[in-house]
Order: structure tokens, then C-alpha cells, then sequence
């Protein structure tokens, strides 16, 4: 019984950190675990709509359909919204209150989309650059003026290459795509700074994808880049914020209304959500795991993405872990760049 109790007891997070951002006491809560009959995959892309509502992605592998799902913080009910997501992943709302979608690749939709919310109706916003396929859309940030930053690496899927490069890109208001940059080995989670002038990208190469057929991949950069933005949406100079080493990096991102930023860390030695400051340094880090995992068995609480809620909720951080939502209340409100306001 002891050594029953002990394990117990080893498997559970430890106390977050972080003074001024993590309030004493502050704990994880479980608000959604999968009950669809989907096979593996993990939820991702929490996003708050303008009724302070989350919706998120559950992800499966290969036939079985991706799903939406959408928590109401007020009665704490979460209930399906999107029965075929087409493989959504990060997800956004826009000044508009409409839903962005970024569908990824292993039989998904492979393109940026918008959804309405009262109809539900699906418009695709973009699926090429220079009328060639992207390869899987991951994740994205909209900025005040309406501009649509997004990833393009490819993690699962067999289907056939056609970009060159895994990229960022910018969709302008017109619907022009534009490259913003290639300078990235995979480009993930995507992020902005509150005055928009710093563009934030996770490098998570985990060398786990068939995209270049013949080819054995290698794990690579496990890192976080900032980049200067300008006006026009175009990137300077590439600064490393921060390396993982031969861990296992960053995710999805988001960012406080104090410029700090919130990265879901996967590293099986201590996973979690990371929170630097805008110079790379370590201000909190709230557990959603158990550290030094074994690496032969397969490990649990890895988070995928984060968000802020808004209204009441705005000290509020919702995170997607392994296949379920989280939340936990800090100190400090978020940043929401679509509607330039906490």
C-alpha cells in the first residue's frame, strides 16, 4: 500500500513558481478529458471566444476525425462544436469574433480557414503559397490590423511535399500570402509581443515527420526566436530568446498584458508551461507533469497550447494537456493581439 501511495504521490505536478505571476495556492484544474471513441493524438489550440468561452482541438491520428469542442467557464460544461475539424490545431478568434483555424496535414484539410459562428459555416482563407500546397498549418496569431501569421511545418501525414521550405507566412487583409520567413528548421507556436513589434516562434524540430521521402530525419533546434516586426508585417534580424538543448522544446504560446511569455514545454524532464521575459529569462513555471520521466514508457502531462481567457477570466490560463483542458488563475491579465486589448 505504502509503495502504491508513493507512486501516487511521485506522479503529481509539482507547486508552480513564479512570484507576482503565480498567486500562492494556485493549482491546476481539470475542466474536459476525451470521451470521443478517437484514437490517440492530443488536444490543442485553446482560444477564447468573445463570449469568454473556449474552444480547443482534440486531434486524432490518421482516419478517425478531428473535433472542435467549445467550454463554457460559467457553467463548466464542455460539449462538442465540430464534429469533422478537418484536423484543426491552433485556433484564434478574430475583431470580428470569428473563429481561425489552422488544419493540418494526416488526412486534414491543410489550410487556414474561418469559421462562422453562428452558421458554423467553413471559409477557407488560404490553402497555398504560389499555388502550391501548404504542409500542414499549425499554428497562428492574428495581429490588430487583421493579419494572419501562421506555421507551416508538417508533423504526421503521408501526403506529398510541394513547398520547399516549412515556413511562416502572412495572410494580408486582401488575402495575399506572403513568406514572412524560412529562417527555422520547424517552425510551431507562434506569438506576439503587446506593442506588435516582436514576433515570437517556437523552432521544434522533432525529426519525426515523412516529409522528405527516403530521407531519415533528426531531431533538431528546440528553440525560441524573436524576430523585430515592422509595419508592413515583415521580420528583421533572428535572435535565439531561448534553447531547450536536447530536450524536447515549445509548442503553442501565448503572451501576458506585461510582455511575458507563456510556453507549453514538452521536455519529458520537466514538462510544462515556461514563462520568460521578453529578454529570455525564466519568471514562472507551473508544472503539468511529473519531472524525470521515464523515456522508455509513455509520458503524461505533456502541454500542448495555452490561451488567456478575458472578461472575469482574463487572469485566467487555459491550457491543453495531453488529451484533456486545464485551468489555472494567475496574477497577471492576458494579451489577445487580434483585439489589441487584454
Amino acid at each position: 500500500m505504502y509503495a502504491l501511495v508513493l507512486i501516487a504521490f511521485l506522479a503529481e505536478p509539482a507547486t508552480p513558481t513564479g512570484k507576482g505571476i503565480v498567486p500562492d495556492g494556485a493549482k491546476l484544474i481539470k475542466l474536459f478529458t476525451r470521451t470521443a471513441k478517437i484514437e490517440g493524438g492530443l488536444t490543442e489550440g485553446p482560444a477564447v471566444a468573445p463570449d469568454a468561452s473556449i474552444y480547443f482541438s482534440d486531434i486524432p491520428l490518421g482516419a478517425d476525425k478531428g473535433q472542435i469542442l467549445r467550454h463554457d467557464p460559467k457553467t463548466g460544461k464542455t460539449e462538442l462544436w465540430i464534429d469533422d475539424s478537418r484536423k484543426s490545431n491552433g485556433l484564434k478568434f478574430d475583431a470580428e469574433g470569428r473563429l481561425v483555424a489552422c488544419e493540418g496535414s494526416d488526412q486534414g484539410g491543410r489550410a487556414v480557414v474561418r469559421y462562422d459562428l453562428k452558421t458554423k459555416t467553413r471559409t477557407v482563407v488560404a490553402d497555398n503559397y504560389k499555388g502550391k500546397k501548404f504542409n500542414a498549418p499549425n499554428d497562428l496569431v492574428i495581429d490588430a490590423k487583421g493579419r494572419i501569421f501562421f506555421t507551416d511545418p508538417r508533423y504526421l501525414g503521408d501526403e506529398p511535399r510541394e513547398l520547399e521550405h516549412r515556413a511562416v507566412y502572412r495572410i494580408d487583409t486582401d488575402g495575399t500570402v506572403t513568406e514572412v520567413t524560412h529562417e527555422v528548421e520547424k517552425p510551431n507556436g507562434i506569438g506576439l509581443s503587446p506593442d506588435g513589434k516582436t514576433l515570437y516562434l517556437a523552432d521544434h524540430n522533432n525529426g519525426t515527420d515523412k516529409i522528405m521521402p527516403g530521407v531519415k530525419s533528426k531531431p533538431g533546434a528546440m528553440k525560441i526566436y524573436a524576430f523585430p516586426l515592422d509595419e508592413k508585417g515583415n521580420v528583421g534580424p533572428r535572435k535565439t530568446l531561448y534553447d531547450f538543448g536536447t530536450q524536447a522544446g515549445c509548442d503553442g504560446m501565448c503572451i501576458d498584458s506585461k510582455g511575458h511569455i507563456y510556453l507549453t514545454s514538452r521536455g519529458m524532464k520537466r514538462p510544462g508551461v515556461l514563462v520568460l521575459t521578453p529578454e529570455g529569462k525564466e519568471a514562472a513555471f507551473i508544472p503539468t507533469g511529473p519531472a524525470d520521466q521515464d523515456p522508455s514508457k509513455e509520458p503524461v502531462g505533456l502541454p500542448s497550447n495555452v490561451t488567456f481567457g478575458i472578461g472575469t477570466e482574463s487572469k485566467t490560463l487555459f491550457i491543453t494537456v495531453d488529451k484533456s483542458l486545464y485551468r489555472i488563475d494567475l496574477a497577471v491579465e492576458g494579451h489577445h493581439p487580434a483585439r489589441g486589448t487584454r
